[in-house]
């Protein structure tokens, strides 16, 4: 499935903060920001502290039933300082920001992970959640033809059908 930047690389870097989770250190969400959102400089232990803070906010997203989550991304919206408003930087064609170019770190992650699943919830709600894998805290996006997707990755898929098959032939 094909998302707008927003609803697909700023919701994958929402996935990839959720699933860094507490442990994320500087170099860590630096590595992360690097790889899908080039325009961040390195991040800073004072800046790492609050980036983790709101991940957990982003977490509490991907664990809400579909019809809590336009609250819980309405209220990140707000607190993100969203401001929108349309870029043609660089040659490209017209497209939306979220905040401005010059605002620091902190707020350009805001912003996009909130704009990310904003566009997430409104083009598919039904596409991102938690591991079903007991024990598997993973979040993910399902980009899937089918949209059936279930767990995080085919390893834990394989684990829970080969425990249910396990299951079934000691019965």
């Amino acid at each position: 499935m094909h998302f707008n930047p927003y609803g697909g690389a700023a919701a994958q870097i929402a996935v990839d903060l959720v699933n860094l989770g507490d442990a994320a250190d500087p170099a860590a969400l630096t590595a992360v920001f690097k790889d899908r959102m080039n325009t961040v400089p390195a991040v800073r232990e004072s800046e790492s502290t609050e980036i983790i803070a709101w991940t957990a906010r982003l977490r509490n997203v991907f664990e809400a039933a579909p019809d809590a989550r336009v609250d819980l991304v309405n209220a990140l919206l707000h607190d993100s300082a969203s401001k929108p408003y349309i870029s043609t930087h660089d040659g490209k064609a017209p497209h939306l920001h979220y905040v401005d170019a010059h605002a620091g770190t902190v707020p350009r992650v805001r912003a996009y992970t909130a704009g990310g699943l904003a566009h997430l919830v409104c083009d598919a709600p039904d596409r991102f959640g938690v591991c079903s894998r007991e024990g598997c805290e993973t979040v993910y996006v399902d980009v899937s033809r089918n949209g059936r997707r279930r767990f995080c990755s085919t390893r834990c898929a394989t684990r829970v059908h080969v425990a249910d098959h396990r299951t079934r032939q000691a019965s």
